[in-house]
């Protein structure tokens, strides 16, 4: 099991966020998530503040480049083993301060990472 923070976490149920925090407990991983708007998803809380979670193995972005901005020091805080750039993330300026910071990341799809085994 995985403890995974989602960022642009969604409580709308067409996003591949929303998706992916259904996807992820389904798998047995234990979920958290920060979102624009409180609320819950399938028993995990939303929450929109930048909570200093522990034990983070993995870290999926489903937010735009230039938003990602505001959180680089708090992703590099928390110390994950890896972060997921899901369709739409990619960022190469991030790639390079978590290089710098010892951190693996991937530019893959969470919901096929799951689907394949590849989590």
């Amino acid at each position: 099991m995985k403890k995974t923070l989602v960022i642009g976490a969604s409580l709308n149920k067409a996003r591949y966020s929303y998706l992916a925090i259904i996807k992820l407990l389904h798998f047995g991983n234990q979920v958290v998530a920060i979102g624009n708007v409180k609320g819950e998803v399938n028993g995990v809380e939303i929450i929109t503040e930048k909570k200093k979670f522990s034990n983070i193995h993995t870290v999926t972005l489903y937010l735009n480049p230039k938003v990602q901005k505001e959180y680089y020091d708090y992703i590099i805080s928390l110390h994950p083993k890896r972060v997921i750039f899901n369709p739409g993330t990619e960022n190469p300026e991030f790639y390079q301060i978590l290089e710098n910071n010892k951190i693996d990341y991937e530019v893959a799809c969470t919901l096929v990472l799951l689907s394949t085994n590849q989590y």
